[in-house]
């Protein structure tokens, strides 16, 4: 009976390392459902995370098998097997504690990790983890079972290299079928939430250390002379500050309010007899806003962040995926929030309904000197709280109330919101009896309706900055960071711009690149001016507004306000604009030249002195992207630091406990405290903000 039972115990190699795969299979299952918030949407995302940790797991537990003596492949199963539950693990204490997952970079900062996460990693341990123990008794009990139950016969060649083939299959099975689910997946890395959703954790670490790789190798290839040209292009692109304009805003309060997807041509345009944006329309025209008329984003893949990057740092995005995930948390900056912290004292904060990992937006706004980031976890979750990409936009914005009125001022805020982000889905109870477009797109239509509810949320939140007296004192930036139609809708759009879809071209899809840009502040002298610009130009025009001068610092943008305003605006989709043209480059190098005032193609003959004149403007203005990419891609600001300014130390900055932190700030300074709450009598101001969302409780 012995003799039988050991029999049916033995094991072959592969037996062995399957079991130990499947193991670690179901753990990481486990760890998907019960500990990470991975957004899982669909059964066929639902069957790709099923599967995704199948593929890394099995190549790494396969490489034991190329040990032959059976003490070396024990070992070395026991070594790999030991560091994938410490990888699981570790990971999942992490996201505990950051909601993000632990990169290349925490790891080789190892002191500064154990620093972060300092005491507090006892109280992240739950009941659950219990099951790790498992893997433990697995890994020390491993050697002797397999002295007594593994046979002695060395596994063939073609075996070991079968068993790796198969789990190299299931990876580019798995990357293939995420690819067709979500195009893009890898080139654009807006979350790296998605990459582990989509492929898993082994490959989200082997994708980032790939990416370190190569960001170090690019960055190890410079010194301190390669500063020395963009820092001269920069001293070029300056343009000196309007003095009409220069401090007018000195130590006022900045609130920039992100518009999600919101395109120009919603403001003024009225849908079935109504107005979709009644609120912005009349903002727009306002006497104390200073409006633009023909503004453009100039995002690339990284879509927001690349909008929110040129804000905050006056440099363009990359040719390819997101900055803010790429090199975000490694990079230097010279950003608006360090720099007005340093130069007038603002506090910075930013509010946002989505998950802070999105876009690595935790570790990056720490480089940016961000001293507060409100993400999703900072706000109450209902049943019916949330819509497509996060918290509705009337519930962010008055539930951050509780924590704008605590921060110190002058204060230096953003506002992201989320609600009009395709696939711009809202709840009937929602609809304030709006009436949508009835196009052959429900996108369309949906599109009309989203921006119509944040146009109203941005009602109730300027009613609430008149009420609690915060709208004397600041300064509001309003802007749209991308355009919410694609170019393949645009087409079924047309009719409802008046427009002729069958006479629909590639300058209509320019035109649309307008996006609103508005500088509300009281006193200001309003105006709707036609000046041509770009996302590029927002930071130094505010700057100077804020009586901050730009001329130290690497920016490529002009001041809008500014007599010196290069009036060009260069895309990274291919294409510029100014007033009289619209120019984009064929693959064959020359170029398709329009007049802004008719639309029409012109036939220019390219030896003319026009046609020459065009395509050296152009080109000079595609070098500023050329030189923006050289600063990001090799960390040039590491290498100059203007005089009066002081580099960011992400390390300064921490996101959790932030209620605390700012409640023992307001109680440390007491009477001198200059929060809304302090001068209110420590008094909350929540009770000021009004607003009809039917989920909404006081």
């Amino acid at each position: 009976m012995k003799a039988k039972w050991n029999s049916l115990i033995k094991l072959t190699r592969t037996k062995l390392i399957l079991a130990l795969t499947a193991v670690l299979w179901l753990e990481t299952l486990m760890v998907y459902y019960v500990d990470f918030r991975l957004g899982i949407e669909g059964p066929l995302q639902f069957i790709i995370s099923m599967f995704n940790p199948l593929g890394f797991v099995l190549l790494i537990l396969s490489l034991a098998n190329f040990f032959v003596r059976k003490k070396s492949f024990t070992i070395s199963l026991m070594v790999l097997f030991a560091l994938e539950t410490l990888l699981l693990v570790a990971n999942v204490v992490y996201y505990r504690e950051f909601s993000d997952f632990i990169s290349i970079n925490t790891m080789l900062s190892a002191q500064k990790f154990n620093g972060a996460m300092g005491k507090s990693i006892v109280t992240l341990i739950s009941p659950h983890d219990a099951i790790y123990l498992l893997n433990l008794i697995l890994i020390i009990g491993l050697p002797f079972f397999v002295k007594n139950n593994l046979v002695s016969t060395p596994i063939r060649l073609v075996s070991k290299v079968a068993l790796t083939c198969l789990s190299a299959f299931l990876i580019i099975l798995n990357l293939t079928i995420s690819e067709m689910n979500r195009p893009q997946l890898l080139g654009r890395t807006f979350d790296q939430t998605y990459i582990v959703k989509y492929l898993g954790l082994n490959f989200y670490m082997a994708y980032n250390t790939a990416s370190k790789v190569n960001e170090d190798a690019e960055k190890n290839k410079v010194t301190t002379i390669d500063i020395d040209s963009p820092l001269q292009e920069a001293a070029q692109v300056y343009a000196k500050p309007n003095k009409k304009y220069y401090g007018i805003a000195r130590k006022k309060n900045v609130i920039i309010i992100h518009l999600e997807s919101f395109q120009q041509f919603l403001i003024n345009m009225k849908v079935n007899d109504q107005e979709v944006t009644p609120f912005l329309n009349s903002l727009y025209s306002d006497k104390n806003t200073v409006s633009f008329s023909n503004f453009f984003h100039e995002v690339g893949q990284g879509k927001t962040s690349d909008a929110e990057n040129m804000l905050e740092s006056g440099l363009f995005g990359l040719p390819t995926g997101s900055l803010f995930n790429k090199l975000g948390p490694t990079n230097t900056f010279q950003s608006a929030p360090a720099i007005l912290k340093q130069k007038e004292g603002y506090t910075s904060a930013v509010f946002h309904g989505n998950v802070g990992s999105f876009y690595t937006r935790t570790k990056t706004y720490k480089s940016l000197g961000y001293n507060y980031f409100f993400d999703q976890g900072y706000f109450k979750q209902t049943e019916d709280s949330n819509v497509g990409f996060g918290l509705k936009d009337k519930l962010m914005l008055k539930e951050s109330v509780k924590y704008l009125e605590k921060l110190q001022q002058p204060f230096y805020v953003k506002y992201i919101t989320v609600t009009n982000h395709y696939p711009f889905d809202l709840p009937d109870e929602d609809n304030d009896g709006f009436v949508k477009p009835e196009t052959s797109d429900n996108v369309i239509n949906n599109y009309f309706l989203t921006a119509h509810y944040l146009d109203a949320s941005l009602r109730e939140f300027f009613d609430y900055l008149k009420e609690s007296g915060l709208y004397d004192r600041s300064i509001v930036i309003l802007y749209g960071d991308h355009y919410g139609i694609s170019d393949d809708k645009n087409e079924t759009l047309a009719p409802l711009l008046d427009k002729d879809p069958n006479e629909w071209d590639n300058f209509d899809n320019i035109q649309l690149q307008r996006v609103p840009f508005m500088i509300h502040m009281k006193g200001i002298a309003g105006r709707v001016d036609n000046e041509y610009g770009g996302e590029i130009d927002v930071l130094p025009t505010l700057l100077h507004l804020l009586g901050v001068n730009t001329k130290n610092y690497i920016q490529l943008g002009t001041d809008l306000l500014s007599k010196q305003h290069d009036g060009n605006v260069i895309f990274r989709n291919n294409g510029m604009i100014n007033k009289k043209y619209t120019v984009t480059k064929k693959s064959d190098g020359s170029y398709n030249i329009y007049d802004n005032k008719t639309g029409e193609l012109l036939d220019i003959d390219p030896t003319s002195d026009l046609y020459k004149k065009i395509a050296k403007k152009y080109e000079q203005e595609r070098h500023l992207l050329d030189i923006s990419d050289t600063i990001n891609q090799k960390n040039l600001l590491r290498f100059y630091t203007p005089i009066g300014f002081k580099p960011v130390d992400p390390t300064d900055y921490d996101y959790e406990n932030q209620v605390e932190q700012l409640d023992k700030i307001n109680n440390t300074l007491g009477n001198s405290s200059t929060s809304m709450y302090s001068q209110n009598n420590n008094k909350s101001t929540v009770s000021m903000y009004k607003t009809d969302a039917p989920e909404s409780t006081d």
